[in-house]
């Protein structure tokens, strides 16, 4: 069966199974099994044997990735016992001034943590809760702003578990080819401009609008929803003594010290390349674990010299973390699994042969970012996982379009990236969705029902910019102009839609609609 299309029909097992059962962890293994199936000719021995073959080798070739994301497990767990987020809340409510005011905050906080999605959602809801509560901000619309800065923010930045996930998935220059996806991923950098807009000039539509109305004239802050959800997390005690900069100085020494392990790694300090040409060179597993390793060392020496967290605290964390990023790594070593015995690379079940003999001159190729886009957001939403989602799409993605340094296949990823963050955004069962919910101290219903409207919005443009981008590109147009020009639609569109969400505002005041209150000052 190698190098015909039943090379694809482990990921479509696994696709098909998470749809029906929305468990994303079994779904990856039967499609394992499966492929396992079809190479050793039936033989469930056999096909056990190879497919733990399989893992052994992706697992092997990855561990530096696993070991990156188990040191931000550690990173997000001992920041949070430092007390500096809880300080900047502190710090925030003291300086804070207006509504306007602490929706920005709220937004820039979020974007400030993205070194992982989790401790995103947790922290800046815990840490700006008291001051959007100030100011009489609806707990669906902060739960809405964290959901927004959470996987957008992570998605699109170099350092972070998400980087390194996608790096791991993309092989080879996965770093480069990761960052090269970052101006294409229209929904995740449009999600955050959205963000700010509507905050600075308090946009609001749909349920949320409402929410908002009851917050402010009825002081219900949850707009009548029970059933709230708690984020107190009663293992991960904060030091009362912590100051700002006890989350603002790691985050900074996490990002130095992972550059410095890149140009290391590319040779810069072997006289071999100059700066640029060791960053894009560089293999970014060693470089990320090696880089985060050295920060962690320095961030512990500086905690306990700083007197915020003990000894005893930072050996505890390295369990505690470990077992927060427990999830992602079982996700991510079934992913690199079922794409290695599909053999997207070649190898095994030889995907890549059947590719290149059957699909490969297809004129539809253009069509492909769209399609992947759409591919994404269906498989997310269903089963509430952005992370199993491209671990499945990216294979067959870089499968059919070939070298993932190609434009067209840089835009097929960058959307299903963006798709995967979108059905994770409005999936009820998605766990960041549901952490959103804790950090906002939501109903999580009610958040899932006000953000949809919201997210859809930016998925509708993300989708006719994918289209035009892939048409363009696809006819040999320059990929920078191909994507100023796809960022010119996406952000026409944009205006267009917030200029009409204030056109109908205004039409629904003049007939008697409540208007939404005036700023708290």
């Amino acid at each position: 069966m190698s190098g015909t299309f039943w090379a694809f029909v482990p990921a479509l097992v696994a696709i098909v199974l998470a749809l029906i059962t929305k468990q994303v962890y079994l779904s990856l293994f039967v499609g394992i099994f499966v492929g396992g199936m079809f190479y050793v000719g039936g033989n469930p021995v056999d096909a056990m044997d190879t497919s733990f073959q399989v893992m052994s080798e992706k697992v092997g070739g990855n561990v530096p990735i696993l070991v990156f994301l188990v040191v931000l497990g550690i990173f997000v767990v001992l920041m949070q016992k430092s007390g500096g987020a809880k300080s900047y809340g502190e710090w925030a409510q003291n300086r804070i001034r207006n509504k306007r005011g602490a929706l920005i905050a709220t937004a820039g906080l979020g974007c400030l943590i993205f070194v992982d999605d989790y401790f995103n959602c947790l922290t800046v809801g815990s840490t700006m809760r008291p001051v959007t509560d100030k100011f009489k901000v609806s707990h669906s619309k902060l739960a809405w702003i964290i959901d927004s800065t959470a996987a957008p923010v992570c998605i699109i930045a170099p350092i972070s578990s998400w980087a390194a996930a996608v790096s791991g998935e993309l092989g080879g220059d996965g770093l480069i080819a990761f960052i090269s996806t970052i101006p294409f991923n229209i929904y995740a950098v449009l999600t955050l401009i959205m963000v700010f807009v509507f905050c600075i000039y308090k946009i609001d539509f749909g349920k949320m609008k409402k929410n908002e109305y009851a917050a402010d004239f009825l002081d219900d802050l949850n707009a009548g929803e029970t059933d709230l959800p708690t984020d107190e997390d009663k293992s991960i005690v904060a030091n009362p003594k912590g100051k700002v900069r006890h989350l603002v100085i790691p985050v900074i020494t996490l990002i130095v010290f992972c550059v410095l392990g890149m140009i290391y790694n590319g040779g810069f300090f072997h006289g071999r390349n100059n700066f640029i040409d060791a960053f894009s060179s560089c293999d970014a597993g060693p470089s990320l674990a090696i880089g985060s390793t050295f920060a962690l060392f320095v961030i512990g020496a500086y905690y306990m010299i700083a007197k915020v967290v003990s000894f005893k605290d930072i050996m505890e964390s390295i369990v505690q973390g470990f077992k927060s990023m427990t999830p992602a790594i079982l996700i991510l070593v079934f992913a690199w699994t079922i794409s290695g015995i599909m053999g997207a690379k070649g190898g095994y079940l030889d995907a890549q042969q059947f590719v290149q003999e059957n699909v490969a001159g297809l004129s539809v190729q253009w069509l492909f970012p769209a399609l992947f886009f759409l591919l994404a957001c269906g498989i997310s939403f269903a089963t509430g996982t952005s992370w199993g989602t491209f671990g499945i799409l990216i294979a067959i993605a870089t499968t059919l379009l070939g070298e993932n340094t190609s434009t067209l296949a840089v835009l097929t990823v960058s959307a299903t990236l963006g798709g995967a963050v979108f059905g994770d955004h409005v999936s009820p069962i998605s766990d960041t969705t549901i952490l959103a919910s804790a950090g906002g101290n939501c109903n999580h219903v009610d958040h899932v029902k006000t953000q949809l409207p919201y997210a859809s919005l930016v998925a509708v443009i993300a989708f006719i910019s994918y289209i035009i981008g892939g048409a363009l590109i696809y006819a040999d147009l320059s990929a920078v102009l191909g994507g100023v020009i796809m960022w010119v639609v996406a952000l026409g569109l944009f205006v267009g839609s917030v200029f009409l969400i204030k056109y109908l505002e205004k039409k629904k005041a003049a007939n008697n609609t409540p208007e939404t209150p005036a700023e708290n000052k």
